[in-house]
């Protein structure tokens, strides 16, 4: 199955990306976790990459396209892609790319929540400096304050969950992003979740939105 999860920042796709992915038994793709490792190394693109998030804006499109193509290429058997397309010279890249290699994609599941929870999740986020474990204040505290439940590394705020940058990282999906609902209804491959509630409750709320869709 090749599936692209898309929504505001803050709707949860990080999570059930990673629970799709296992649930279906494909490979998982996250810009965003590539990204940050390229920003850790300090490569080229990493550093590239990271004026743009830091400000809560997209990584231009030359910096993610080549790199996406060569981790499709590695995923045989099926992907999940989360963070990816973000715009629709993307979203039509990728189309091209996919065609190229006769592996269209299956389906597109857009994660519905509105802003004003989306920013409570983000700017209550809290990210491990260790293991890059996530938690929120609100919703998922760490049994101790400012410390790691799995491996004990000290938690910090990243500059992209700042309220302000997340109140721009959702004008930036508003803008650019969300004219992809109509780009992939149009194809007819999008299913919407809603994306409020408990996490496992979701992930069997995405299921049965892919339920009867047709792998190729």
């Amino acid at each position: 199955m090749r599936i692209v999860l898309f929504g505001p920042p803050g709707a949860g796709k990080g999570t059930q990306a990673h629970r799709l992915a296992d649930w279906y038994a494909i490979g998982l793709i996250a810009t965003g976790d590539i990204f940050r490792k390229n920003v850790r190394r300090e490569t080229p693109l990493g550093l590239k990459a990271k004026s743009y998030m830091d400000a809560g804006e997209l990584v231009p499109d030359d910096v993610v396209i080549g790199m996406l193509i060569e981790e499709l290429r590695r995923s045989p058997n099926g992907f999940l892609l989360d963070g990816f397309p973000r715009t629709l010279p993307q979203a039509l890249a990728l189309e091209d790319a996919l065609a190229e290699m006769d592996r269209p994609l299956d389906a597109v599941l857009k994660f519905v929540i509105d802003d004003e929870m989306a920013v409570a999740r983000l700017a209550g986020r809290r990210t491990c400096s260790h293991c890059e474990r996530t938690y929120n204040l609100e919703l998922k505290p760490p049994k101790d304050e400012g410390v790691c439940d799995a491996c004990g590394g000290s938690l910090f705020q990243r500059q992209d969950d700042r309220e302000d940058t997340v109140r721009h990282r959702l004008e930036v999906y508003h803008r650019d992003t969300e004219p992809l609902e109509k780009f992939y209804w149009e194809r007819g491959l999008l299913r919407t979740v809603n994306a409020v509630g408990d996490v496992k409750e979701i992930t069997r709320r995405a299921v049965a939105a892919l339920e009867g869709v047709r792998t190729g």
